[in-house]
């Protein structure tokens, strides 16, 4: 006989404490710590545990007795269903203060290094339509909602053009109105939408692999150019082309417009053709008096005006006078390089993705910049000592690793390489504290500089000048 699990218990009047990773939120019940999402410090609720381990348990609100004075009405009609923004609810002085605090919890208690004062976070002027860039998936099999669950209504159309749930790969929720990009992102997935239906064009089935649409994705630049790129799961040429045609019509400002044919089991387009059906390849995103060009696979960072503003303190903490040699590590597209080269001598890029690496030679050479050099390869395999001896010592390394932070090869060659200074810019603080401690008999943190690409998320980026002791 199958045994039935006991449901588990609803604690009752719970204070919420502080925030905790990945955007939710901690209480106690005794000695054990609850993690809840959606939640603010200072919320008392009643929690309904979802999970219970040894030392921890999960849980969500079910009812709130009190509210939080750091509460705001979210603005986004699927807040709390489509699993972004998870800190809409908190108003953003708030959300600047739990970053900061993010910041300075793991320098001080992952690093344990002496530290300056760290700088208050510099917060983004644009909390809503910052992203350059969203990705939309369709399904024909759309997220029903609490609420549409228990109503027992039938719906005829199930199909979804949106974001993916949170943990399940095939269930897609169908956005009706995104905050996160400019509002010609909406109009257009409205647009493919509303005509996908009325033609009868299959929305992908992502566990039976069938269906005709697949993916889009939006790219929007500060220069107002604007790329609309399709991804199809097979070629059907006439509806291809009926589709994409009634888009050019209705949007005649679209800069660039590709698609693609992804007939693999994932939706990773790096391995993919692009074809370009109308204007150019790429648009332009402008900094300063540099231009970068943005194809269907650059990377470019997501918040476009924020970036800006980050790339100039990494600047300003580099202190370049145009006598020095400087090492990019992770250069990705070269933006910081070709950022920085005007106030140096020479800058040395290193990349793991080598479609990024041509990116960048591409940028260097579009801004005539003649004094970068860019190699592709694992950043722990290039930079060794015999490469440093090749290429010279630097007198700066600036790095801006992904989220796993450096390897320990990586860390030992920029103590070989001895700069002067190292300009670390971090996603990640927690790795990023590992990090400076590893550097830390050599190196001393003299500056730190949080900054927020992302409103109403968790995430920080961080920004450290480390000085030769």
């Amino acid at each position: 006989m199958r045994r039935t699990k006991k449901p588990l218990p609803i604690l009752e009047n719970v204070t919420i404490l502080d925030v905790a990773a990945e955007g939710k939120a901690i209480a106690k019940n005794n000695d054990m710590v609850i993690f809840v999402p959606y939640v603010a410090p200072s919320d008392i609720v009643d929690i309904q545990l979802t999970r219970k381990k040894n030392s921890y348990a999960e849980g969500k609100a079910v009812n709130f007795h009190s509210y939080s004075t750091e509460r705001v009405e979210p603005v986004c009609e699927h807040f709390g269903v489509c699993g972004g923004c998870k800190w809409q609810h908190l108003n953003y002085q708030a959300q600047l203060k739990y970053k900061q605090q993010q910041v300075t919890d793991n320098l001080t208690r992952i690093g344990k290094i002496e530290l300056p004062d760290i700088s208050p976070i510099l917060g983004s002027k644009d909390i809503t339509h910052y992203r350059n860039k969203l990705e939309f998936t369709f399904s024909n099999k759309r997220w029903m909602t609490d609420e549409e669950i228990k109503s027992n209504a039938q719906f005829e159309d199930m199909n979804a053009l949106g974001f993916h749930i949170p943990t399940y790969f095939d269930k897609v929720l169908d956005i009706k109105k995104c905050w996160l990009q400019d509002d010609i992102a909406n109009q257009i997935r409205l647009a493919v939408r509303s005509y996908a239906i009325e033609h009868h064009l299959a929305f992908f089935d992502l566990r039976n692999q069938a269906g005709f649409l697949r993916n889009m994705i939006i790219r929007t630049s500060t220069t107002g150019e604007l790329m609309l790129i399709m991804v199809f799961f097979k070629e059907e040429k006439e509806k291809r082309e009926n589709l994409l045609d009634h888009l050019l019509s209705l949007f005649p400002n679209i800069t660039s417009l590709v698609y693609i044919i992804n007939e693999k089991v994932n939706d990773t387009i790096t391995d993919q053709d692009v074809i370009l059906y109308h204007g150019r390849d790429h648009i332009f995103e402008q900094m300063e008096d540099l231009k970068f060009k943005i194809g269907a696979k650059s990377f470019y960072q997501t918040n476009s005006k924020q970036a800006y503003e980050l790339y100039k303190i990494v600047r300003d903490f580099a202190q370049l006078s145009g006598n020095e040699l400087v090492y990019d590590l992770y250069t990705g597209t070269g933006t910081i390089a070709n950022f920085v080269s005007h106030q140096a001598k020479k800058v040395v890029g290193i990349e793991y993705v080598p479609e990024a690496i041509e990116d960048a030679k591409v940028n260097s050479e579009l801004n005539s910049v003649q004094n970068t050099l860019f190699y592709a390869g694992d950043m722990k395999d290039i930079l060794n000592n015999d490469f440093i001896n090749e290429h010279g010592h630097p007198d700066v390394i600036i790095t801006d690793p992904p989220r796993a932070g450096m390897h320990t090869n990586v860390v030992d060659a920029i103590i070989f390489a001895a700069p002067k200074r190292i300009v670390y810019v971090s996603c990640n603080p927690a790795t990023q504290a590992r990090d400076l401690s590893l550097l830390d008999e050599q190196y001393k943190v003299t500056r730190v500089q949080p900054v927020d690409m992302f409103p109403h998320t968790h995430h920080v980026e961080n920004v450290v000048l480390l000085e030769k002791r």
